[in-house]
């Protein structure tokens, strides 16, 4: 019970208001943590834009634009997430379609204030229920706090967007994917077609991917048995051989590249979805770093290259800038002919000790 006191003493002391918040309902949850991010951004515990941050873990970020107009993807980094100096938190958010950069902000600027009010209510309720519970039972399931945390919180962010009028939602949207590193616990929560890879060591000492994402595309299986019960339609065109894509019953629109998204509400009712995949993963002393990447990376990055990549590089701050543009040069070799897709990557490490004080360079670039 010592983790769980420790843990939740230092959210009532971020929640100065936990008791009101719990009495005034969601409008005071979402002030309080409003409050949190103000108080972050103080703090320079948060980082937006290409760079690194280094508090607690180091994180390197780069975000590139590609060749089809604005910058539609964004990223975050948020050091001591919750009040907790354990606990970090990653996103990247990849928009489409006309609108497709703002729904990608408002999400990423959503997701991790509405994720804090829902941990915060999960945590009080988990709290009441072990005080019921004899002493020697009483145990916290992370996880399940985490899980029922993101679930909640993606359901509330499509409702809250779907009911924006600045800007067109119907037929624009975004993915999410998003890393809770709370300790040694990985909480990763996607919806769309990102992806979180991390780097690991092997029995024999060599550094070796795992894939912590599946890439939520239109033709995997369950994803094409939902759409098709939903009347929706899965298929490629002609001049876009194997890139399955989804379709309204009687249109050939919007002919999107995943199968989980926030927004696209023209297609909401025919099987996408905006339900996130959440899964744990325990970090060990083998587990070096994790990658997070939108699909502009692993397009024309294996998750072998990115993590040798990573690896090799000798400045860990410039990490997620020399993936980037590995993976632009890729996009040039590999793919003749198409316009380059904006390029997104979060590079997070572990066990990079403790620095004396924290650091946040924030790069300024005409592509981000």
């Amino acid at each position: 019970m010592g983790r769980f006191t420790s843990m939740f003493s230092g959210l009532t002391r971020s929640f100065s208001t936990t008791k009101k918040v719990k009495s005034s309902g969601d409008h005071g949850g979402k002030e309080t943590s409003e409050t949190m991010v103000k108080d972050a951004k103080k703090k320079d515990l948060i980082l937006r834009s290409s760079g690194c941050i280094n508090v607690h873990n180091l994180a390197s970020v780069c975000s590139r634009r590609g060749e089809k107009g604005v910058n539609q993807d964004c990223c975050i980094v948020w050091e001591e997430f919750g009040g907790q100096e354990d606990t970090t938190f990653c996103g990247i958010f990849d928009g489409h379609g006309s609108w497709g950069h703002y729904v990608a902000k408002r999400v990423c600027e959503s997701i991790p204030s509405t994720l804090l009010c829902n941990w915060q209510e999960e945590m009080m309720q988990v709290e009441a229920s072990l005080d019921l519970q004899p002493v020697k039972v009483k145990k916290l399931d992370r996880f399940h706090v985490w899980n029922n945390s993101f679930i909640r919180t993606c359901a509330s962010v499509d409702h809250d967007l779907r009911e924006c009028r600045k800007f067109d939602s119907f037929h624009s949207g975004t993915t999410a994917l998003a890393v809770v590193k709370q300790g040694e616990l990985l909480v990763i929560a996607n919806v769309g077609d990102s992806r979180a890879v991390l780097a690991t060591t092997s029995d024999d000492g060599c550094l070796v991917p795992v894939q912590l994402t599946v890439d939520f595309k239109p033709n995997l299986p369950h994803e094409t048995e939902r759409i098709v019960e939903c009347k929706g339609r899965v298929f490629c065109l002609e001049d876009e051989p194997g890139v399955h894509r989804l379709w309204l019953p009687n249109e050939e629109s919007p002919g999107l590249a995943m199968s989980r998204a926030f927004g696209d509400y023209c297609v909401k009712d025919f099987g996408l979805i905006s339900v996130p995949q959440v899964t744990e993963r325990r970090i060990t002393g083998k587990d070096q770093f994790i990658v997070l990447a939108s699909d502009g990376v692993w397009d024309v990055v294996s998750n072998e290259e990115a993590v040798e990549i990573v690896s090799s590089t000798v400045d860990k701050a410039k990490s997620a800038k020399r993936l980037v543009e590995f993976a632009g040069r890729a996009w040039k070799r590999k793919r003749k002919g198409f316009a380059t897709d904006d390029i997104s990557a979060i590079c997070l490490f572990f066990n990079n000790g403790s620095p004396s004080s924290q650091q946040i360079h924030p790069v300024a670039s005409s592509d981000s």
